[in-house]
C-alpha cells in the first residue's frame, strides 16, 4: 500500500509518499520493490544539487531502479512544486545526465520513483484519484519534497 500525501502550509505545497507492507502483501518481492524505490529516491536526492540538471536526477533514479532489476515507468515521475502541487519541471524516472533545466538554490522539487509488477497499465478508482494496476500487480513508490540549497538538496518532508 502507498500513502501519497500532500499539504499546503503558508502558501507552499509539499508532497510525500511512503509504501509499506500490509496483510497478505508480506512477501520478499514486495519488500524488494519498496527498497528499490527508496534507494532510487536517495540516489535522486544525492544528484539534486546546484548547477546539476534535471537529467542528472532522472539518470540517478533510473540507474538505481534498473540496477535493482526493474523496468522504468515513464507514466509517472517527479515534478516541481511550490504554490501549487504539480508544477514544471517534470522529472522523469530515467534520463540523460547533463540535460534539462539547471538546478538553482530555492527550487522546490518532488522526487517520485515508481516501480510496478507485470504491467504499467493503470486504472483510476471510483474516487477519481486512487490508481491501481490494471492486473492487480504490486507497485511501490517513494517520494520526498526537497529544496535545492547552495549545499545540495534539503529534504522538507521528513518526519
Amino acid at each position: 500500500m502507498t500513502l501519497d500525501l500532500a499539504v499546503i502550509r503558508d502558501g507552499i505545497a509539499a508532497d510525500s509518499a511512503l509504501s509499506f507492507l500490509v496483510g497478505s502483501s508480506l512477501r520478499p518481492e514486495s519488500s524488494a520493490m519498496i527498497t528499490a524505490t527508496e534507494d532510487a529516491l536517495k540516489a535522486g536526492i544525492a544528484a539534486a544539487r546546484p548547477d546539476a540538471r534535471i537529467g542528472d536526477i532522472s539518470h540517478a533514479i533510473g540507474t538505481s531502479l534498473s540496477a535493482a532489476g526493474y523496468e522504468i515507468n515513464l507514466q509517472f515521475g517527479g515534478h516541481g512544486i511550490g504554490s501549487t502541487m504539480h508544477q514544471d519541471p517534470h522529472i522523469a524516472n530515467t534520463g540523460r545526465p547533463g540535460r534539462g533545466y539547471k538546478l538553482r538554490p530555492g527550487l522546490l522539487l518532488a522526487l517520485e520513483p515508481w516501480v510496478m509488477g507485470d504491467t504499467f497499465d493503470l486504472i483510476t478508482d471510483t474516487d477519481g484519484w486512487t490508481l491501481k494496476s490494471a492486473t492487480g500487480a504490486r507497485a511501490a513508490h517513494s517520494e520526498h519534497t526537497v529544496a535545492i540549497t547552495p549545499h545540495g538538496a534539503e529534504i522538507l518532508t521528513l518526519p
